[in-house]
């Protein structure tokens, strides 16, 4: 299950210690240039060692990350977390991120006589 000496793929090590929900998703980030490796862009395929910084770009935020045991099979939460440790800065809180706006359920697009209408109300 885990392998101390050696080297790992970064997508692989990202999706074994739950920074990625699946392998693709790990791979299309590196691939998109959301993953970077002691500084540095890199592929899918890059080969990680124990002691690189790994940073993940995520939505809102960014995780740093310094590797101190390699895996190359998925492991659970509790192991995950022995396996890197968190230079993270905290997580935003949720009110600093954009709320998307939400109509009321059932009510669907507006028709073109409602359109019309918040148009007249606005002055358009």
């Amino acid at each position: 299950m885990a392998e101390d000496e050696g080297s790992v793929r970064v997508d692989s090590w990202i999706w074994s210690v739950r920074l990625a929900k699946t392998r693709s998703a790990a791979a299309a980030a590196c691939r998109a240039g959301h993953v970077r490796v002691n500084g540095e862009r890199v592929k899918p395929a890059h080969t990680l060692r124990t002691g690189d910084e790994v940073r993940v770009r995520q939505p809102g935020w960014e995780r740093i990350v310094v590797v101190t045991r390699l895996l190359r099979k998925r492991v659970g939460a509790a192991v995950a977390t022995e396996c890197f440790v968190d230079n993270s800065p905290p997580r935003p809180p949720r009110e600093v991120m954009p709320a998307l706006p939400q109509r009321e359920r059932g009510a669907g697009r507006p028709t073109k006589r409602e359109r019309r209408e918040t148009d007249r109300l606005r002055g358009l």
